[in-house]
């Protein structure tokens, strides 16, 4: 019995340190560049996310070919183009739409807005696949969307460019789990894979827009600006940060159980909305707090029934009787955070 006792407590103790570091690394990679965008005036997004790419690109490298830490997995080469590319260039406007968000929104805001996927995605497949929910999933999105509304109706900071950055940012994450589960079936990539093989065609595709839209003034604000140096060295230790956040992901999501995780996910937001309010002191309105709050809350409410309902049994009538695709959206819980 004390052994067993020992033995809960450290695998307790493993999945508490899991979430910690994934917190530490996921609010450090927001805060980091938050910092870039509003204390060193650097505002180029596209080059942020370009950077993050090509420390992805080496980190994930490394750490399979060079210090074989997780092994390769391959792809066909038929279904490198095929597959491989949609699912990069999805990846790559997701986390452009991300940075761009952050450039012109709080954090707190930024992050509300992002609660709003599991949204975008049951409607997404609702619309363009037809495909059939349980009414209990269409009742828990209700106070995410009603948070999110609430927030945005009393955001001081408000910013049109920003908002819609942030919402179209959703829409690319929604179009990337569904994607995910066509393009990648057959393929159980993990999350240091997926960085291994999408990163560098992400690169390649923000590389050139990048280079257009924000290399005259990347170089003009090199020009005018006495700690170019030091605002590089930031961007590199936050692409570094976002390259180890993938690691922590993999690491909390095969130490925790899935609601943990769904919960530990929606808690993470606050710990960012808090740390950054510390650091940027952007005002936060008592309503736009509530709007938040409800808006986490639906997010796990809907985590919540999402498990149950993955666990009923396949034979029965009424809703039991349904097929799981029938009653869940396309992608497991824990995939979707991990090809996040």
């Amino acid at each position: 019995m004390e052994g067993k006792g020992g033995l809960l407590s450290s695998g307790v103790i493993r999945s508490l340190l899991a979430i910690l570091q994934w917190w530490a690394f996921n609010v450090s990679v927001i805060i980091a560049n938050k910092w870039i965008f509003q204390k060193l005036d650097f505002k180029f997004p596209l080059t942020v996310s370009c950077v993050h790419f090509i420390c992805s690109s080496i980190g994930s490298y490394i750490a399979i070919r060079v210090m074989k830490l997780k092994p390769l997995i391959e792809v066909e080469p038929e279904d490198t183009w095929r597959r491989i590319f949609p699912m990069s260039f999805v990846f790559c406007i997701n986390i452009a739409l991300g940075n761009v968000s952050l450039r012109h929104i709080p954090v707190s805001f930024m992050q509300t807005i992002k609660s709003f996927t599991p949204a975008t995605t049951v409607i997404m497949q609702w619309i363009l696949w037809r495909k059939r929910f349980d009414w209990r999933i269409w009742a828990s999105l209700v106070p995410i969307v009603g948070g999110i509304v609430l927030t945005s109706l009393t955001e001081i900071s408000f910013n049109t460019v920003g908002f819609f950055a942030a919402l179209f940012g959703c829409l690319a994450t929604s179009t990337k789990t569904i994607l995910a589960e066509a393009l990648l079936h057959g393929y159980k990539f993990d999350s240091i894979n997926t960085v291994y093989h999408m990163a560098p065609f992400a690169t390649a595709i923000l590389a050139v827009p990048a280079m257009f839209l924000e290399g005259g003034g990347v170089a003009a604000w090199f020009r005018t600006h006495d700690d170019g140096f030091f605002c590089l060295l930031i961007i590199l230790i936050s692409g570094i940060l976002a390259f180890c956040l993938n690691f922590s992901i993999f690491y909390v999501i095969h130490s925790t159980t899935a609601v943990t995780f769904n919960v530990a996910g929606n808690m993470k937001v606050a710990v960012a909305v808090m740390i950054s309010w510390l650091i940027f002191r952007n005002p936060i309105p008592g309503i736009n707090a509530v709007g938040c709050a409800v808006t986490l809350a639906g997010c796990t409410l809907y985590g919540y029934v999402r498990h149950r309902l993955s666990h009923l049994p396949a034979g029965g009538g009424g809703a039991a009787a349904r097929s799981r695709v029938d009653l869940l959206p396309l992608s497991g819980e824990k995939q979707d955070k991990a090809l996040k």
